[in-house]
């Protein structure tokens, strides 16, 4: 993946969109407030999500992560990219330097038009001046147009997919896709859906985040991966039941204002689907999986009401992470029929209400063959350490997944505490077989110190007979290595169940300090 920034709005240009959604720029906390009081329906498509933040303000106890949520969903997308099938650096010589004979012209017309098709464009084009030989070489070839190679005469993009016959291999439109850009885009779209363009990847370079992609989008039936960030979604009501995208394997949502029916007509219509990645939208919605095809579905950011996997007998991957709801509010994970699911996360004991086998897991459930994925050997769970109910929650959850190998903890922020477990509790709880008998790998991230934290550690090391490698990241309250010792000393003087077993220590993210445990 090749990751580049966007463009960050300036104040003026988020000040000006506020002014066009009737809103006064100012304090976001104030201003989501005003909002929440008048009615959503006058702010358009950004309604529901003004709303919705305005929700998480009034619930949310830490109002501050609220508005980094809005500050990173709107004024600073950071977005991987699909790594386009050509090289900037590429050049192309049809003469060795050391070399009179032009062999490379003497290559077949199939190869040429490979080799041509990875060439940036302005070089690609180019060759037709080469020789007789090359002229309907570019032509002939599948064209790929990635607007970086164009910067800053973006404004020949369409001049160039008009005068390209296809097939259209890959178009990466990242920085033009500007407000003067939006109007010749419905022309451009046919283009591409006329010459079967196979890779998309358009993202809006500029407010307003609303600007609806044109209808005729839906019509590109030979897509096969497609990228979309920061638009509104075209609506697909009235739309011919016949419209399908039968080849799209690939499909990545990021910011995309979408309504849940729209998404559900997509996946419907999808028939080789593989990967679904939805990012940032904070619209509440529904998914229902329904699929001979997906193999890995990840949500990030997003506010799902429910996962409901159905019918998935190829699914391997389900990741619901960073999940925003709105107080008082939670997130199911419905898991029917997923015979292959081997990596589930990041489950949250109170964000997330899981289901299996039609029984809700509640702390003190008592496990049956259907309440257990035995497939599953990758699983993440995010507990918030200083919550007694949190910790309640872990052995029924983890008791649900008795082959998982690798176990990944990420350890919330707790503003207030409810009261915290000692080692006795986890003794107490009963055996957890994934803990005993499989668990070779435990991640625990934002180690934050707590006698809480350390007591799951201290049970862990006790009990876990396989465990063969243990990577504890320090949270980023911690300075130096100096200040965590105190908090990890009585850990040192374990009998681990497990020997040999290595334990390390690092830093918080973009740290090279690191301390092994003995």
């Amino acid at each position: 993946m090749d990751s580049r920034l966007l463009p960050v709005p300036t104040d003026s240009e988020i000040a000006a969109e506020f002014r066009r959604q009737g809103l006064v720029p100012g304090d976001l906390e104030g201003l989501f407030r005003r909002a929440a009081a008048s009615s959503i329906d006058t702010l358009g498509p950004l309604g529901p999500v003004t709303a919705l933040v305005a929700d998480l303000l009034n619930n949310h106890p830490d109002k501050a992560e609220v508005l980094f949520l809005f500050a990173r969903l709107f004024s600073t997308p950071n977005y991987a990219f699909l790594d386009p099938p050509v090289s900037p650096a590429a050049r192309f010589f049809a003469l060795p330097p050391d070399d009179a004979v032009d062999r490379v012209s003497r290559l077949p017309d199939a190869l040429l038009a490979d080799i041509v098709s990875r060439l940036p464009v302005k070089d690609a084009a180019r060759t037709v001046a080469l020789s007789r030989r090359w002229r309907g070489v570019w032509r002939s070839a599948p064209l790929v147009l990635v607007d970086a190679d164009l910067v800053p005469d973006t404004s020949v993009l369409s001049t160039v997919v008009a005068a390209h016959p296809g097939p259209i291999r890959c178009v990466h439109l990242t920085n033009s896709c500007t407000v003067e850009f939006h109007g010749l885009l419905k022309h451009c779209v046919e283009h591409l859906a006329d010459k079967g363009i196979q890779e998309l990847v358009l993202v809006n370079r500029r407010w307003p985040l609303d600007f609806a992609l044109p209808a005729t989008f839906l019509g590109m039936a030979t897509l096969t991966r497609l990228y979309l960030a920061l638009w509104k979604f075209p609506s697909t009501v009235g739309l011919p039941s016949a419209t399908c995208f039968p080849n799209l394997r690939e499909l990545e949502l990021c910011t995309v204002l979408m309504e849940g029916r729209d998404l559900d007509f997509i996946l419907d219509r999808s028939p080789v689907l593989e990967n679904l990645c939805i990012q940032g939208n904070l619209l509440k919605f529904h998914l229902r999986l329904v699929s001979q095809s997906l193999q890995c579905v990840r949500l990030l950011g997003c506010f799902v009401q429910e996962i409901f996997v159905v019918h998935a007998p190829r699914l391997e991957q389900l990741i619901h992470s960073e999940a925003w709801i709105p107080g008082g509010n939670c997130s199911k994970i419905k898991i029917g029929h997923a015979p292959k699911l081997q990596l589930l996360g990041f489950l949250h004991p109170r964000n997330h209400v899981l289901e299996l086998g039609n029984t809700v897991i509640k702390a003190r459930t008592m496990v049956s063959p259907s309440t257990m994925v035995p497939t599953v050997t990758f699983l993440g769970m995010e507990v918030h350490f200083g919550v007694r109910n949190d910790l309640k929650m872990i052995p029924s959850v983890l008791r649900c997944f008795p082959n998982v190998m690798t176990l990944h903890i990420r350890s919330g922020k707790t503003d207030h505490s409810t009261g915290k477990l000692n080692l006795n509790f986890w003794y107490e709880s009963g055996a957890i077989e994934c803990i005993h008998w499989s668990i070779k790998r435990l991640d625990f991230y934002d180690f934050q110190g707590g006698r809480s934290e350390l007591a799951f550690l201290k049970f862990f090391f006790e009990t876990a007979f396989v465990l063969e490698e243990v990577v504890i990241q320090l949270a980023t309250s911690f300075t130096s290595m100096e200040e965590v010792h105190p908090k990890l000393e009585s850990l040192g003087s374990i009998q681990l169940a497990s020997e040999p077993c290595s334990v390390l220590v690092t830093g918080c993210p973009g740290s090279d300090q690191e301390w092994r445990l003995h």
